[in-house]
């Protein structure tokens, strides 16, 4: 199925979409991810992606950070993650305000409660959801969460590769309207896993690896294929890619294997109806790279990510949520060791596989998206950031497109 198709047929059963009951609460509200990350363990920063605060984590800081959600909603709650955390994580407040740009917030936060009560403690390998906030969102409208930690957190759950950018202070800043006090920066998210608000309406979580995470977009410009998406279909739109995720193996520094997480980044946020699924890439070139993060690297054939896939897609049916497949672009003219002849024939294999096999409810063909006629096996010049592989702006904007009408 064309990728219009699928948005003309979304668009039609949008009147008559069933959230699921999990969703559903007591009063009457169903509530829906509007925005989302993926939560990997803590890892150094690097020369590409800046320092982060992961590995020593915070103490007696206030954190402030600025998401997007993709649905209106008359209230909104957080989800906080502690999964990767080796200690109780204890809040002390959080704020849910609207964004004035950088870590300047408007008048006028809102405090979050945790059954009732503004202080609460995360355990190791959890997650928890706040009581609803009443404040009423706008679709594509960015919020500031705030969130106070009082003693010393130790390494914390984040999500390292953004295209946004987080604030800390240290002390008390959870109320703080001006931005003075928040003279740190870093392009990563901390605890955060969810915004959720109160609207009918089912998801869409793209999950998968960097092109889903948005390598090689703008930062700050909300450009990446999967926001561009978010305001083509007006529907809540959730990113779960984590730059360097693989179908079959974990990574130290790139998350959990996709079976491992498929069901948490996914399945588990609330009126989910549809995802869209992009991984495969680093399986088949990270045998070639050296180092640690891209280790257990084994080389992976054919049949191996054809049967992850179908579990990926089988964990989706059983939940009744649909799927959209997304083909793999070019790898050839990547700035480090990703291609080789027999990895463009698996790749080129794959590629068939999605488009043709059958397993996936619809595909988004970002391979033809991104592919260069004069060039066969490569991107188009234009297309591309400056490693040679992943997409720049003009990409991101040609595979959100995809087989649109006209």
């Amino acid at each position: 199925m064309r990728l219009w198709k699928w948005v003309v047929a979304m668009a039609a059963a949008s009147v008559t979409v069933t959230v699921p009951a999990a969703t559903a609460n007591a009063d009457g509200a169903h509530w829906v991810a509007a925005w989302g990350a993926a939560m990997q363990r803590p890892t150094p920063g690097t020369e590409d992606n800046g320092p982060n605060w992961s590995v020593k984590g915070f103490d007696d800081h206030t954190v402030r950070q600025v998401v997007r959600v993709t649905a209106a909603g008359s209230r909104v709650r957080i989800r906080l993650s502690n999964l990767y955390g080796t200690r109780p994580l204890a809040i002390a407040g959080a704020r849910v305000a609207r964004s004035a740009g950088g870590a300047l917030v408007w008048p006028g936060s809102r405090p979050v409660t945790f059954a009732g009560k503004q202080a609460t403690s995360v355990a190791p390998g959890k997650e928890l959801v706040s009581d609803p906030v009443a404040l009423s969102v706008s679709p594509m409208e960015r919020l500031a969460v705030s969130i106070r930690v009082t003693g010393a957190t130790g390494p914390a759950t984040f999500h390292r590769f953004t295209t946004a950018t987080s604030y800390r202070a240290h002390g008390d800043h959870l109320d703080d309207v001006p931005a003075k006090a928040y003279g740190e920066a870093t392009q990563a998210w901390y605890y955060l896993t969810g915004v959720e608000v109160d609207n009918p309406a089912g998801a869409v979580v793209a999950f998968g690896d960097s092109l889903i995470d948005g390598v090689g977009s703008t930062a700050g410009a909300d450009v990446r294929f999967v926001d561009q998406l978010a305001e083509r279909l007006g529907r809540p739109v959730v990113n779960a890619g984590i730059a360097g995720s693989r179908l079959l193996n974990a990574s130290s520094c790139y998350g959990d294997k996709a079976a491992d997480r498929f069901r948490r980044d996914v399945l588990d946020r609330p009126g989910v109806e549809r995802v869209i699924i992009h991984l495969g890439a680093n399986d088949l070139g990270y045998p070639q790279v050296d180092g640690a993060c891209a280790k257990p690297n084994p080389k992976v054939g054919l049949s191996q990510l054809i049967a992850g896939y179908r579990a990926l897609i089988d964990a989706a049916h059983a939940r009744g949520v649909k799927v959209t497949g997304v083909t793999i672009p070019p790898l050839r003219g990547a700035l480090f060791p990703f291609w080789t002849k027999e990895v463009e024939a698996a790749r080129t294999a794959v590629n068939q596989w999605i488009r043709t096999g059958g397993a996936y409810d619809a595909v988004l063909d970002a391979d033809r998206a991104m592919a260069d006629p004069a060039s066969p096996g490569t991107s188009r010049p234009g297309y591309l950031f400056m490693d040679g592989l992943h997409p720049n702006d003009a990409g991101h904007y040609a595979i959100a497109a995809a087989g649109s009408p006209g």
